[in-house]
């Protein structure tokens, strides 16, 4: 059987891109569009079979990029997050899409909690004022975390994970997901978020979960610490809540535009922890990501079932066409 059209969108060199995939060895014809923009990608995906994603959404398969693909039959998101992929577009075609789910629980988790306790013991302001000649030993009023309420939204890998770690710290830990659970942890939203000392955000972003959280419902003096994406916390309402005091402090790994912009108001706020959108990316991360990955395109070339689709559609792959749709 020929090789396997297989077409890489990562923003990685195009040789590293083959490096990695070589374990697939002849199975595949690995190809990249030609420049990272979207005409290049529709002018690519006639003659694709698979698509291994771009994590950063800049190349993303939408209903029209879905529509110029009629030999898709596998997409394999390198990430957690599927941002920009059409999953309806997708089922329609009868194209099963992937994600690598909790390969990156342990990273972002950890992260959460060391921004929590960042912002609780005032480190970043106790780090700028004696880098700055000052010696507040009085002035900060941290606090100490154990025995915190804290409020988990979103209850995939990440989130368990989190609740696992902050109760270990001695925490009171609830959650909140969309599908109710029968959990003595679970909480309604509304309650979690007037509730919660803490509230941390690992949800997905969806048509649902966009602007989810709005700051003005929490707590007086709370934390708010986002890793999963801009958009589930209104972000306008967000600065307000910084500004007249409503929070305490916010930790965020993600924004509404990435890279933050110059000119965002977020970057003038001295209670923000702000960070590149790097909280899952560490080396043990990456390893984990890059074995499922190859273990997923490794199956779908081989008629195994893939693992982490997401979109409804029948797990095992199938190829479209034996020659050109066009022959």
């Amino acid at each position: 059987m020929s090789p396997w059209n297989l077409l890489a969108l990562p923003p990685l060199p195009e040789e590293l891109l083959r490096r990695l995939l070589a374990p697939l060895g002849d199975r595949v014809d690995v190809r990249v569009p030609a420049a990272r923009d979207r005409d290049a990608l529709l002018a690519a995906l006639p003659e694709a079979e698979i698509v291994l994603g771009d994590w950063t959404a800049t190349l993303a398969l939408d209903a029209e990029a879905v529509a110029a693909a009629p030999r898709l039959a596998f997409v394999q998101q390198p990430s957690v997050g599927v941002d920009g992929h059409d999953l309806d577009a997708l089922a329609a075609a009868g194209v099963p899409l992937a994600n690598t789910p909790g390969v990156s629980a342990v990273a972002v988790s950890e992260w959460c909690l060391a921004a929590t306790l960042s912002l609780s013991r005032k480190l970043a302001a106790a780090d700028a004022a004696v880098r700055a000649g000052e010696w507040p030993q009085q002035g900060l009023q941290p606090h100490e975390l154990r025995g915190r309420r804290v409020g988990v939204v979103g209850y995939g890998p990440i989130g368990a994970m989190c609740m696992e770690m902050f109760r270990a710290l001695g925490c009171q830990v609830s959650f909140w997901t969309r599908t109710p659970r029968e959990d003595p942890a679970f909480e309604d939203l509304s309650a979690l978020l007037s509730d919660s000392d803490v509230v941390v955000v690992v949800i997905a972003l969806s048509d649902e979960t966009r602007d989810l959280i709005d700051p003005a419902r929490m707590k007086q003096g709370a934390l708010l610490v986002n890793a999963a994406r801009g958009g589930v916390v209104n972000q306008k309402a967000l600065v307000e809540a910084l500004r007249n005091g409503q929070l305490a402090g916010a930790a965020l790994d993600v924004f509404d535009v990435e890279p933050l912009p110059a000119d965002d108001p977020l970057r003038e706020l001295p209670n923000v922890l702000l960070s590149p959108h790097v909280a899952g990316v560490t080396p043990e991360a990456t390893g984990r990501l890059l074995s499922a990955t190859l273990d997923n395109l490794t199956a779908a070339v081989e008629g195994r079932e893939v693992d982490g689709v997401l979109n409804g559609v029948a797990p095992t792959v199938r190829r479209k066409f034996t020659e050109s749709p066009t022959t």
